[in-house]
């Protein structure tokens, strides 16, 4: 058992996730057996220990302290520049860069570990390499050889860090409406002016340089979203030697008073004729933007799932410890988690978190083998409801360890209030929840027909058939729910199809759907863990908590697929 306010990085978990329970070694599998589960393992192993022993640490401290705008300079709380140096010293970054990219390259199964870890840990922290891999990925799909030279090694090493900049006082969701000017200097380079704000790890003193991925439009180019293109914008220009040289006037205005995630700088800029370079062709700002964020959006998924897990392993902690009350059938002097109500909070919390982990297994190993037949439209399916539902889980998560913690998890002291206020942020940032379900339900499933989803109902159902052949009987119990949970949703997925003639039907209904299908998913993971599970020759003490997850999950949580089938086929009321 954890002590209250450690972290224990679940190993372990994603040692049983990677090797056995999709059927497959997927690390082997996704890398045509040049790097095992095995290996991983030791990777792991290692990423669990800094996260537990560096990041971990500074999370108290970064709250209370946060950043700070000092001189125009922002500062970060004392420990972080040290920690960050050793993270990306020790090879951190670079591991979850791409080979091509002048990385480690390991799969997407692999880094989804790496991710919850440091998220867990430090989820402020852990937003400033998050935004690295995302301009990465932006600048190796879309910058020129030149560009790629330029900026890739020290990015990839962690030596610079990178941000995303879209959001303007007037422009939030609504990226057509950015304003920010790039004029043409005639050598090649643009004077990049206009204010962007929510500008994550904008400044900070951790790194050498930052390197800013902005959205602006040019003169003359079309309005709205076609207008606009991307830039690469140095905080300090490069000298002859490629190294920081002066200052771009590239200048922090000021830091944002936040709920949550103090010690991640929130920056508003302001780009005044800042010397920038265009990434891409001109107009397709969004084409290199969208590599970016869907980078992020994965990304943000996970965050929800650390700092979930987070929440839960302190309110594990304090509810095996805390004494109050009678127990009713236990002896005297056992503690809160012995109640009958503290113990279905804490089931509910670690049966979804587990869930939500196999998932993002899955997401990132369907990723990584997205070249096979079918795969591509699946990965594609998968985001949406991977950052959706981890995300407002997070919330739900961590709102329940506060009430475990009962009184004191009103008190910061605790650290409980913590999580809860860092999660808030993440069902809003790098598309809310809504833009997730108008994109599920208009680009993911009215688009193709349905064949998609169709699809995925198919491949809950050969996991159900080989539940039921088991002869378990928490097996029979799992796959009997999920089935009826499976034909709801179906009978829903065709009410919205049955929307096409009224978008307005089909598009308010649709967070209710991606809940629906995020919950399905949930128990869709249940199945796959329980195959995995009966297939030991003995089950261990982990085994039998997994089964004791996945009756619970099944009971408590896919009851509520039903609810929300019948929501979806309401359609828009009163309108």
């Amino acid at each position: 058992m954890p002590e209250a306010g450690t972290y224990v990085p679940p190993v372990g978990e994603y040692a049983f996730l990677l090797r056995e329970a999709f059927g497959a070694d997927v690390v082997a599998r996704a890398t045509a057996g040049a790097l095992s589960a095995e290996d991983a393992g030791d990777a792991l192993e290692a990423a669990g220990e800094f996260a537990a022993q560096v990041f971990a640490p500074l999370d108290r401290v970064g709250d209370e302290v946060g950043a700070q705008l000092v001189d125009g300079n922002v500062v970060t709380p004392t420990g972080f520049s040290a920690a960050y140096k050793s993270f990306a010293e020790s090879g951190w970054v670079s591991a979850s860069v791409a080979e091509d990219a002048g990385g480690d390259g390991l799969p997407g199964s692999v880094t989804a570990a790496l991710s919850e870890f440091w998220n867990a840990s430090n989820a402020a922290f852990a937003l400033c390499p998050a935004l690295s891999h995302g301009a990465i990925r932006a600048l190796q799909a879309n910058g020129t050889e030149e560009l790629r030279a330029t900026y890739l090694p020290k990015l990839v090493s962690g030596e610079w860090t990178g941000t995303m900049n879209l959001t303007e006082p007037q422009a939030g969701s609504d990226l057509g409406a950015v304003r920010t000017m790039a004029r043409d200097n005639g050598d090649g380079s643009w004077a990049v002016t206009g204010q962007k704000i929510f500008i994550t790890w904008g400044d900070h003193d951790v790194a050498d340089n930052i390197i800013h991925l902005v959205l602006a439009r040019t003169e003359g180019a079309p309005e709205g979203h076609r207008g606009l293109s991307l830039f690469v914008v140095p905080k300090f220009s490069l000298d002859a030697n490629g190294n920081p040289g002066e200052r771009n006037s590239v200048v922090t205005v000021g830091l944002e008073h936040k709920l949550g995630i103090h010690a991640s700088p929130t920056c508003v800029l302001q780009f005044e004729g800042s010397t920038g370079y265009l990434v891409g062709e001109l107009h397709h700002g969004l084409t290199g933007m969208f590599v970016m964020m869907n980078e992020a959006r994965v990304g943000i998924g996970v965050q929800g799932l650390g700092v979930a897990d987070r929440a839960y392993q302190r309110a594990y902690s304090y509810a095996h410890t805390r004494l109050q009350g009678a127990v009713i059938g236990l002896p005297e002097g056992t503690p809160i988690a012995g109640h009958p109500d503290v113990r279905r909070l804490l089931l509910s919390m670690s049966s979804r978190i587990s869930a939500m982990r196999a998932f993002s297994v899955l997401v990132g190993d369907v990723h990584d083998r997205a070249g096979e037949d079918g795969n591509a439209a699946l990965a594609e399916f998968f985001v949406p409801i991977l950052k959706s539902w981890l995300t407002e889980q997070a919330v739900h998560v961590s709102s329940d360890a506060v009430q475990v913690h009962g009184g004191m998890g009103f008190i910061e002291e605790t650290g409980a209030a913590q999580h809860f206020r860092d999660s808030r942020i993440l069902p809003i940032y790098e598309g809310t929840t809504a833009i997730q379900s108008n994109d599920l339900v208009g680009r993911k499933v009215l688009r193709d027909g349905g064949k998609t989803v169709a699809r995925v109902f198919e491949m809950i159902r050969e996991q159900l058939t080989a539940l039921t052949a088991t002869g378990d009987a928490v097996a029979a119990r799992l796959a009997e729910r999920t089935e009826r949970a499976v034909v709801a949703a179906e009978r829903a997925t065709q009410e919205i199809l049955g929307f096409g003639a009224s978008p307005r039907d089909a598009f308010a209904v649709s967070v209710p759907f991606q809940e629906m299908l995020a919950t399905l998913v949930g128990g869709w993971m249940h199945a796959t863990i329980v195959n995995a599970v009966l297939a030991h020759p003995e089950l261990s003490e982990e085994d039998t908590r997994r089964l004791t997850e996945a009756d619970f999950y099944s009971a408590h949580h896919l009851a509520q697929v039903h609810a929300l089938a019948e929501t979806v086929a309401a359609g828009e009321i009163g309108a």
